[in-house]
């Protein structure tokens, strides 16, 4: 706990080393998720049409409403709980930096409205389909970066 008050590493290496490899987790989480869900919803715009609002001439069946509440409940959970340890620690390594208020802001808008663009493309229109790809990419690939960002600031002795 001493870290949250004074962020000095040096008098324990072990809070480094914990520090990496929660972060490590989720880069992984971050790689991960973003192929179960190219492998569960698709990978490009016409799979994701049929994945979730179905194909009237090939006879495919939309995704189930438990299905897609599930995922969003899925997602809004990890997405929350990634962004909270993400943000905290870059936010104690990087307190100074004038991008730090905008970045973090951004990243918790994308990472709360991309499980409900999901839910807005069942519900309301295709439009949501875009929607959720970019904001989908753009969190992940947000959220990366600031871990890589915060991997590179940890520095082993």
């Amino acid at each position: 706990m001493k870290f949250l008050v004074t962020k000095d590493l040096n008098y324990s290496r072990l809070y480094a080393y914990l520090i990496a490899s929660v972060i490590s987790v989720i880069f992984i989480y971050l790689i991960l998720d973003t192929v179960l869900h190219a492998y569960v919803i698709g990978t490009d715009i016409s799979s994701i049409k049929t994945t979730l609002l179905g194909n009237e001439e090939s006879f495919e069946e939309p995704i189930l409403i438990d299905s897609i509440l599930l995922q969003v409940h899925i997602d809004l959970f990890m997405t929350l709980f990634s962004l909270l340890i993400l943000s905290s620690v870059y936010i104690r390594f990087n307190a100074k930096s004038p991008i730090v208020k905008p970045l973090v802001h951004i990243l918790f808008l994308l990472g709360v409205f991309t499980p409900i663009f999901l839910l807005g493309v069942y519900f309301w229109n295709e439009v949501f389909i875009y929607l959720w790809i970019a904001g989908f990419l753009l969190w992940h690939g947000m959220g990366t970066i600031l871990s890589i960002i915060i991997l590179r600031s940890l520095d082993f002795k």
